[in-house]
């Protein structure tokens, strides 16, 4: 490979990443086609460059164009991309305070699944657990959900697509400032 080919498979990572921020290995290399050893090095590059930075959670590492994200967006954004992850703060959004039975439910997969994905967005304080008695109930934590919604058009408009109605008829049943003073 040539250094022209190099810089040109850089700049598409780099391109990829500014209208994909918060993506993984494994979903840049399925969108790009390239081999995982290229992409690595490629990512690599960019990051010694000061092009693009990274987090590591768990298996995943994530990547995101410098200087337009703060910590708490970098952290929306990495739960942005997973379906089951996404799913279950939209639905706490939507329904205010779901307990996990409503989540359980709602998302149709099991009370372990459903802890795993809630605690990691605890770990992230997107959401708090609040107890009442025997049963958690869930809420947002300090985040606007305007941000979320934000993040979720600007960054991933297939699935503000199907999001959308659905976030306007939840916004619609917001109080209004004037309701609440």
């Amino acid at each position: 490979m040539d250094l022209d080919e190099t810089e040109g498979t850089a700049g598409k990572l780099l391109s990829y990443i500014q209208d994909n921020p918060g993506s993984h290995l494994r979903r840049i290399k399925r969108a790009k086609g390239l081999s995982m050893g290229t992409i690595q090095y490629q990512l690599d590059r960019l990051e010694k460059t000061g092009k693009i930075t990274s987090t590591r959670r768990g298996l995943y590492k994530y990547y995101f164009p410098v200087g337009l994200f703060r910590e708490n967006e970098k952290d929306v954004l990495e739960v942005l991309t997973h379906e089951t992850a996404r799913g279950i703060l939209m639905f706490i959004i939507e329904q205010k305070n779901p307990s996990q039975i409503d989540i359980v439910k709602q998302m149709k997969i099991s009370t372990t699944s459903v802890s795993w994905h809630v605690k990691r967005l605890i770990d992230l304080n997107i959401i708090d657990e609040i107890r009442e008695g025997k049963h958690k109930k869930y809420q947002l934590h300090e985040i606007d959900p305007q941000l979320i919604i934000r993040l979720l058009r600007n960054y991933y408009p297939r699935i503000w697509d199907k999001w959308s109605v659905r976030i306007v008829e939840m916004f619609l049943s917001l109080p209004s400032k004037s309701d609440i003073e």
